[in-house]
């Protein structure tokens, strides 16, 4: 009887087998190489582009220093010896655009998407080698089901610089890798740590809480990290969206620990489990006697957040008289108590976050507009894991991390049928489901290895062209907003710190030249800023 997996075993389709499953092995292990952005890919990659290049070099009888034009020679060259298929396409002066229709890797690769590092440090070795600076933009993939695979490969710093690539650069033969939006999400994971021991330190009489973690390694959680980075010190409302289980409540914690009220309580709230008739006692407490039952004085979920942060999950489940109330103390900064005369004083931030599209409510009415308006400052958008697939096998190391810790077992890994699953799964469910079905697995696995998953095999179409419209519609809109309160962020920070860039660059807690970046990008000259300075100054 035939294999289910059988197929013409060749050197190549062996190659691609070694590599995907040697990688998978390396992470889950826990090689301190792969624990964070897939590093040991990239290293890989980096490595290998010297010999690579070099044999590409003899076989198209190229010697010396190369053009752009005999770079894209050499990387379609190496791609299409191992059947990638790439084939040049136009592009602007400093670009070199390569697309082509079928991946090396075969739709395997939809299984192991973080591969396309490889394409990426190959391609950004070869140039930076070359030509001294390389930025790689993978605007298409295979791996992610776009049907066909695009990458841009720039040769010029100022061009790049709004493009969000992987940069690799020279310097003195040495090849340095900075991959895109890494330093984002290890800044929101460096202050989401202090955060975190700094809660727990101060939670003596309590059971410390299980450490907070961001999966960002798909390009669309980068961007949402970006813009928690930008709200997290100002006092914007936020609104943050998605699916159920995507893991909104730790994009919450994420603004919360890069605050300033860091030091103070992080409360949930999950406002759809609260009873309709206990809702405002919930939020804004009781006073002994307010009504059958109230016994004692009660502090609500508003009292605790004190200087802290309040998220209000599932906000759109409020009734329409909470609404109103929860309106007026984010207008006033004031509340009262159930059954009290005294006015209580709000000294919180409220980040609210819902798992259905806010205004089709306010449209049929089932929302207030004036709250929607007041709360959605700046949305976020955190899409659904099958969305985003190259978090998915850092999430699955990380869950089967702290499943063995929590039984106290040895680690568990997932087999190669396993793993198929994991990636083939359009998960419904989100990061939840996904926590879930692992934990199951785990728990019923004979030995180390996991072979199998509780998971069914998706349909071929999820989700609607309409839903993917919303979707990007929503991310666009919440870059704009994100750019808008950078812009007014710092603008104020030069107008506090008199124009002086490293100042500002301290205070919002990234390097000097990264603000220059930013100021140049929004057109902000902080020459007037200084001459505010000096005229107040004077005046004094």
């Amino acid at each position: 009887m035939k294999s289910k997996n059988s197929a013409v075993l060749d050197p190549v389709s062996f190659l691609q087998t070694f590599v995907i499953q040697s990688l998978r092995i390396a992470a889950q292990k826990g090689c301190s190489a792969c624990d964070y952005h897939f590093n040991h890919i990239e290293f890989m990659g980096l490595t290998a582009s010297s010999c690579l290049e070099a044999e590409a070099r003899q076989q198209l009888d190229l010697s010396g220093p190369i053009t752009l034009g005999d770079y894209a020679d050499v990387i379609i060259h190496i791609k299409n010896a191992i059947g990638g298929g790439f084939s040049r396409s136009s592009s602007q002066p400093g670009v070199i655009r390569v697309e082509n229709t079928h991946c090396p890797f075969g739709d395997r690769v939809k299984e192991a998407p973080e591969l396309c590092r490889m394409t990426s440090s190959v391609f950004g070795g070869i140039a930076a080698r070359n030509f001294g600076y390389a930025k790689v933009e993978l605007k298409k993939r295979i791996a992610a089901g776009d049907g066909r695979c695009e990458v841009c490969i720039y040769t010029d710093a100022e061009l790049a610089k709004s493009v969000v690539g992987d940069e690799y650069r020279n310097q003195g033969g040495a090849l340095i890798s900075n991959p895109g939006s890494d330093e984002v999400s290890v800044r929101v994971a460096e202050k989401m740590e202090q955060a975190w021991c700094s809660s727990n330190t101060n939670r003596v009489k309590r059971r410390p809480r299980p450490k907070p973690t961001i999966i960002a390694e798909s390009r669309e959680m980068r961007e949402a990290l970006g813009v928690v980075e930008v709200v997290a010190p100002t006092e914007a409302t936020v609104v943050i969206t998605g699916e159920t289980g995507v893991g909104k409540e730790i994009i919450a914690q994420a603004i919360h620990a890069l605050s300033a009220r860091s030091e103070s309580e992080f409360v949930a709230v999950n406002c759809g489990a609260i009873p309709a008739d206990l809702i405002e006692s919930a939020l804004f407490g009781h006073e002994k006697g307010a009504f059958t039952g109230a016994y004692n004085v009660h502090q609500g979920f508003f009292e605790r957040a004190e200087h802290g942060t309040l998220f209000l999950d599932e906000i759109d489940s409020l009734p329409l008289l909470a609404q109103a109330k929860l309106l007026r103390v984010l207008q006033e900064g004031e509340y009262e108590r159930v059954g009290g005369q005294q006015v209580m004083q709000a000294h919180m931030r409220v980040i609210a976050a819902s798992n259905h599209r806010i205004e089709d409510m306010v449209a049929a009415g089932q929302f207030r507009s004036d709250l929607y308006y007041r709360l959605n400052v700046v949305p976020i958008l955190i899409p659904p894991l099958r969305e985003r697939r190259e978090d998915v096998a850092e999430l699955v190391n990380l869950i089967l991390r702290r499943l063995g810790d929590k039984y106290q077992q040895q680690r568990k890994i997932l087999g190669e049928q396993a793993w198929a699953k994991v990636m083939r799964y359009a998960w419904p469910g989100n990061v939840r489901e996904l926590e879930n079905v692992l934990e199951r697995a785990y728990l019923f696995a004979h030995g180390a290895c996991i072979e199998d998953i509780d998971a069914r095999v998706p349909d071929a179409a999820e989700g609607t062209a309409e839903a993917v419209g919303q979707s990007t519609d929503l991310r666009a809109r919440t870059r704009h907003a994100a750019q808008l309160t950078e812009t007014q962020l710092l603008r104020d920070a030069l107008l506090r710190r008199g124009g002086n860039v490293s100042a500002v660059a301290r205070e919002v807690g990234i390097t000097a030249r990264a603000v220059h970046q930013k100021l140049k990008a929004y057109g902000i000259d902080p020459a007037p800023y200084r001459m505010k300075g000096r005229d107040l100054n004077d005046r004094h």
